[in-house]
């Protein structure tokens, strides 16, 4: 009812072709809470089923572009129409954002030790996080990574690489952690071209934009303005929803391509009419409903649905706003039950046993019954995608408010009794999960299903009794700042939630203030943490801790000398606390400093002995160093102690071949075959290793099996589609076999793929050495030092080049490429890393 401006002018739309100047790609809808946005995009995305088109839906339950990517993929699929390829892409990112997490924390001591490589849990790929900005490694950046100047990219490229180097497998795993959107994206892009060839519409509707805006508005103002990603197919249309105007930062000089939908409460005709439409035609009544609903469409819509017949005692101005939604319900048990299963944040058919208590609601119904029955009202709506359902704000808060107030002990006994039934749903979500992995971080954090009851329950344990409940709060908080922005962004929307709910100001202020550090999506953990530092509940213990929580951050944010400081401080609160130690360490050896590096992993050792990971440490801090024999010890010692890491084997592998790297004798090839079966027990322990894949790839074509190494890049690129690795090292592999005009187009490819691309740039470079363009190597040479200054390999092979300019010959293949396979200026040699 109503809204049918709208709806005609969206509807129209589809009869106007793309190429035409009246054809609009982006609609915005807006207005204040309760006057019917949601009602109306589901209305839209209707019309927009009705013309064929290919749809998806997200609001506010998504909490990063990641996320969104896989919601659309998700959605498209139960259409008819995935998207494999963004979905490989997806996992791809999940794995290896998870890998650069682990990389720089410990296993904690109290949790039993680490060494445990099970590799990550189901809930550590279904993290979605999105990444908003991945790790949020490129400075000043933010969550758009993929749009800073290249230049500046360039600048920082080998500190991301040392900063990294702990675990991520090559150039390509930095690129897609430091700067997920500028890889996921462009996958995404590619494949709604692919899917748009066979539906004639495809309708993207964002929800909430208000909550969602923050990471999305500067990407889909890129995605739908600009071909940074990739061009959209022209039949794509677009649609926001919101509170707020768009940002006129962002979208003012577009203002062609938005077409702005304010909307405003219903006009009294259609009121009016709405109330017919439902029977409600009694004159006083009518007259009261359009008081007190202030044409409102949600509560036009709940009064109109309960059928009132009378105005009773509406006159009466003390009327609650709750009386005003429940006025004509005449059951008091469906009344109380109503109101009581206002207090949770969504609701399904067990939250609600827990809201009404164990004592029968007394309607004479089953709790199906009163669940499908609730779900029927005009205020209570389903979340897309699942069966949960939740309260509209314009209803739920007087609701909240009138409980709260009229008895605060039966208020605390409910809030109480619904922490009780989320704290049995979090322990049966975690059974199978271990809280602590390899690295040390409560990985239950990245467990989606885990997380949710925690905050459900943390939730409603403040509502209850804040002040008890604040610190276990707040030592959430810690935890979750030790992973990705999406538990963090979740997290602090709860304490905002609750503080408001509960009517605590203090408490909803300090919620706020979370919610708005993590506007820097570069320094969302380490403001968050310093608010966090900054609050008089935190034990030491806490403190420790986040400091050495904000340490990591600060380390992924490349602020080495301030990592090490936070560092520094937990030691002195706790001398004995491993990750502090870890973290250290690893930080040291992205500043080259081995000595001290070691030293703290020797101090680490002493704290927890037996464990796998400190001798992997030690292994992979020795073979940056080029102590290789130490190396290999090390990480034989460290296999005994875990046979079954894959990345302890990789790491092995890399380094034996290392050793191999210009001994033409028997010893060398007997490292060449040793790091070979390395290589092939650590892929055989986990098959999507595709680090290991490309490192065995590249010692077969070295050894001269041309086939098996692009068996073995095939492979790699069907689990990781859209790399610049792979067909770098492809190009290598074919220049190598002498097959130069293929290997310039591998190479090409990868750069199209990845411009910073360095390696590809000086592999590329010996190829057209041996065609004979020695202008065109020269060029790729010049352009790679450009990038990358220090990058002596490269210059070494230009000097040559200029010294030999106009003479014949030249070896043209060296065997070490751009620096792939040897020596410490190339990427991806690690296991696990860059050098």
């Amino acid at each position: 009812m109503g809204r049918r401006e709208e709806l005609a002018l969206f509807r129209g739309n589809f009869d106007i072709p793309p190429d035409d100047d009246r054809h609009r790609f982006v609609f915005h809808v807006r207005g204040n809470a309760g006057v019917g946005k949601t009602s109306l995009v589901r209305e839209l995305e209707e019309v927009a089923r009705e013309r064929g088109a290919l749809t998806a839906y997200t609001d506010e339950a998504v909490a990063g572009v990641p996320e969104v990517m896989a919601a659309v993929s998700e959605q498209f699929g139960r259409q008819g129409r995935p998207l494999k390829a963004l979905d490989r892409a997806l996992a791809t990112y999940r794995q290896r954002q998870f890998e650069a997490e682990s990389a720089a924390v410990t296993a904690d001591p109290a949790a039993g030790g680490a060494g445990s490589q099970g590799g990550p849990s189901a809930g550590s790929r279904a993290v979605a996080t999105a990444g908003l900005a991945g790790l949020g490694l490129v400075p000043g950046v933010g969550a758009f990574a993929g749009m800073v100047d290249p230049g500046q990219v360039a600048e920082g490229a080998d500190r991301l690489r040392a900063a990294l180097s702990a675990r991520l497998r090559s150039q390509e795993d930095v690129r897609l952690v430091q700067s997920p959107l500028q890889v996921l994206t462009p996958v995404l892009v590619s494949e709604i071209r692919r899917v748009g060839t066979e539906v004639p519409w495809i309708a993207l509707f964002f929800d909430t934009y208000e909550r969602t805006a923050p990471f999305l508005d500067e990407w889909l103002r890129d995605l739908v303005t600009t071909e940074r990603y990739g061009a959209l197919p022209d039949h794509v249309v677009i649609t926001l929803a919101g509170q707020r105007g768009l940002d006129p930062g962002h979208w003012g000089d577009y203002a062609d391509v938005v077409t702005d939908l304010p909307l405003a409460p219903f006009t009294e005709s259609e009121a009016r009419r709405l109330l017919a439409d439902k029977g409600v035609v009694d004159e006083p009544v009518v007259r009261d409903v359009l008081r007190l609903s202030g044409r409102l469409p949600v509560l036009v819509s709940t009064l109109a649905t309960n059928r009132p017949d009378g105005s009773g005692d509406l006159d009466d101005p003390s009327a609650t706003a709750v009386e005003r939604f429940l006025k004509w319900e005449r059951d008091p048990a469906r009344r109380a039950v109503a109101l009581a299963c206002a207090l949770p944040r969504r609701l399904n058919e067990d939250i609600l046993r827990a809201a009404v208590g164990e004592r029968s609601p007394g309607t004479g119904e089953d709790l199906a019954g009163l669940f499908g029955w609730l779900r029927t009202l005009p205020f209570v709506s389903g979340r897309a995608g699942g069966r949960a359902a939740q309260y509209h704000d314009v209803v739920r808060d007087p609701m909240l408010r009138l409980q709260r107030t009229a008895s605060p002990r039966k208020w605390t006994e409910a809030h109480t009794r619904l922490a009780e039934a989320f704290a049995r749903e979090r322990a049966a979500a975690e059974e199978g999960l271990e809280p602590y992995g390899d690295i040390g971080a409560d990985q239950r954090w990245a467990e989606e299903s885990w997380r949710e009851q925690r905050l459900e329950e943390s939730y409603h344990l403040l509502c209850a009794r804040s002040r008890a409940a604040l610190p276990d709060a707040l030592r959430d908080g810690i935890a979750a700042c030790r992973l990705s922005p999406v538990p963090v962004r979740h997290w602090a929307r709860m304490l905002a939630d609750a503080g408001r709910d509960s009517g605590s100001e203090q408490l909803g202020a300090w919620g706020a203030d979370c919610l708005a550090a993590l506007a820097d999506e570069r320094r969302y953990a380490i403001d968050v943490l310093g608010l966090l530092l900054a609050r008089p509940e935190l034990t030491e213990a806490d403190r420790t801790a986040a400091y050495t929580a904000r340490g990591w951050n600060h380390f992924r944010a490349d602020a080495h000398e301030e990592a090490l400081a936070d560092y520094g401080r937990a030691l002195a609160l706790d001398p004995a606390h491993v990750p502090a130690y870890h973290g250290r360490a690893i930080t040291l050896r992205a500043l080259d400093d081995f000595t001290r590096a070691l030293a703290d992993l020797d101090r680490a050792e002493e704290l927890v002995p037996g464990t796998a990971w400190v001798p992997r440490e030690r292994g992979e801090t020795y073979r940056r160093a080029g102590r290789y024999e130490e190396a290999v010890a090390e990480l034989d010692r460290a296999h005994a102690r875990d046979p079954r890491d894959p990345v302890i084997l990789g790491s092995r592998g890399q380094v034996k071949f290392q050793q191999s790297l210009g001994q033409e004798t028997r010893e060398g090839e007997s490292w060449e075959r040793e790091a070979l079966q390395d290589l092939d027990r650590a892929i055989e322990l986990r098959g999507d290793y595709t680090w290991a894949l490309r490192r065995r790839a590249h010692i077969r074509g070295r050894l001269g099996d041309t086939a098996g190494a692009l068996a073995d890049l095939g492979r790699a690129e069907r689990l990781e589609p859209e790399t610049a690795q792979v067909p770098g090292q492809r190009g290598e592999v074919y220049r190598w076999a002498g097959r130069y005009e293929e290997a310039v187009a591998e190479f090409t490819r990868a750069l199209a793929l990845d411009p910073a691309y360095t390696w590809a740039l000086g592999s590329r470079a010996m190829a057209l050495k041996a065609l004979g363009r020695t202008a065109d190597a020269l060029a790729d040479l010049n352009r790679a030092l450009e990038l990358r200054p220090g990058y002596g390999w490269a210059r070494a092979r230009r000097d040559e080049l200029l010294a030999e300019t106009g003479a014949a010959g030249g070896d043209a293949s060296d065997g070490t490429g751009g620096g792939s396979g040897s020596g410490t200026s190339g990427t991806g040699v690690g296991a696990g890393s860059g050098t």
